[in-house]
């Protein structure tokens, strides 16, 4: 009886206040994503602390720290919100009206590969919807979909959790970029070379490229990593006039320098592997996520 009364005294909005103030972690932050005052949402999370029994959100120098009670109630949150979602509004997805905002995880190489194609189809399809883009490394952006904190990750998964569900977007292979004239008048890399010189490794708070290093551990071989590097977007300028290798996935070389640099197959086997799209399960009824993901493939499929 007593859970029934208390949910008697709390309504739709105020949850979707709450998540608003577990994702912004601050108070104005949160008003402005909901078009609402900062006396309402004031307001709101003293009402939410009246009925919940707890704090929820603490003062942390100018914004606020979740507890640990809110901190569970995330991913429940945010699975509620998604299911009331699709039960109000089962088929009434627009994308032409749409208001809504997604988050999305990737790294920089899947940001250059996803995002000009997909930003092109929304400001033409659905100009209402937005794009809140973070960057984390693999083990971030799953323990993200897990937590609720974005909606959708694009990269490489080679394990998923049961929770969550993916989608592949196309195969990538490696491929090395060297500058040309580094390399014999052939053009080859041999593996001598590709071993004896220094080499630019990208990684992300340690994630790096374990396939590589798995494939040159099977030929009992290592490499030396001269720069390592948490971002795609310098990368090929660090080869140029240089005797540095970059070992990457092929799509990230389409665009550069060629009369400068060079992009040659790696001289060992590394297994190719799928791009894919990934989300947490509970989102499966989104119809506007489902939408986003449908185009996110077309765009690839075209490309």
């Amino acid at each position: 009886m007593q859970h029934m009364n208390d949910l008697r005294r709390i309504d739709l909005n105020l949850l979707v206040i709450l998540e608003a103030l577990l994702s912004e972690q601050h108070v104005t932050r949160a008003a402005e994503r909901l078009h609402l005052s900062q006396p309402a949402v004031s307001h709101a999370l003293a009402r939410l602390r009246d009925v919940l029994g707890d704090p929820l959100l603490v003062r942390a120098g100018s914004g606020l720290v979740p507890t640990p009670r809110a901190l569970e109630l995330i991913a429940p949150l945010s699975e509620a919100l998604a299911q009331v979602q699709s039960l109000l509004a089962p088929n009434a997805f627009d994308p032409a009206t749409a208001k809504r905002t997604f988050r999305l995880a990737m790294s920089d190489y899947g940001a250059a590969i996803v995002l000009p194609g997909l930003i092109r189809t929304l400001r033409r399809e659905a100009p209402g919807i937005d794009l809140q883009i973070s960057h984390a490394s693999r083990e971030g952006m799953l323990d993200a979909i897990l937590n609720g904190d974005i909606d959708l990750a694009a990269g490489v998964f080679p394990e998923l959790p049961n929770e969550v569900r993916s989608t592949p977007l196309f195969d990538e292979h490696y491929a090395c970029l060297v500058d040309r004239n580094s390399l014999p008048a052939e053009g080859i890399l041999d593996l001598p070379s590709y071993l004896a010189r220094p080499h630019v490794l990208l990684e992300m708070r340690g994630s790096g490229t374990p396939e590589i290093e798995r494939a040159l551990t099977a030929l009992r071989e290592r490499r030396r990593v001269a720069i390592s590097l948490p971002h795609w977007s310098v990368a090929p300028d660090l080869i140029s006039g240089t005797d540095l290798i970059l070992t990457v996935a092929s799509r990230g070389l389409r665009d550069i320098d060629e009369q400068s640099l060079l992009v040659v197959p790696p001289p060992f086997h590394i297994p190719s592997f799928s791009f894919v799209l990934a989300w947490h399960k509970r989102r499966g009824g989104d119809q506007a996520l489902n939408w986003l993901n449908g185009r996110i493939g077309e765009g690839m499929k075209s490309q």
